[in-house]
């Protein structure tokens, strides 16, 4: 997508820090962390929301979150996987991405 953030971060258009990539997901450091660990996961093609992921989208998300849960040092504490999707669902950017939040004792309470 011309305009989306996401892409042009993908794309090199916009310095990202980059912490892993494949031939299906990119992910990247959140620039407003919420937790010593906050990465942004997102597929190489564009899609608005997990309204429009298909299963192998979804796998290779999961997959990806997995080998970065273990690169960072997380996989073993534990970790939370979250997908922002719509206005009310707080979804900032539209592309779909995963945040990635650990490193810390996070809290039962979701919002």
């Amino acid at each position: 997508m011309k305009d989306c953030l996401f892409c042009k971060i993908i794309a090199g258009e916009i310095p990202g820090s980059k912490v892993f990539e494949n031939d299906r997901v990119f992910a990247f450091r959140d620039i407003h962390p919420q937790a010593p660990v906050h990465v942004l996961i997102v597929p190489k093609k564009h899609m608005a929301n997990v309204l429009e992921c298909d299963g192998e989208t979804a796998a290779a998300l999961a997959e990806a979150a997995g080998q970065i849960a273990r690169q960072e040092g997380v996989a073993e504490s534990g970790f939370r996987l979250i997908s922002n999707c719509g206005r009310d669902g707080a979804q900032s950017v539209n592309h779909l991405h995963v945040h990635l939040l650990g490193g810390v004792q996070l809290t039962e309470k979701m919002n």
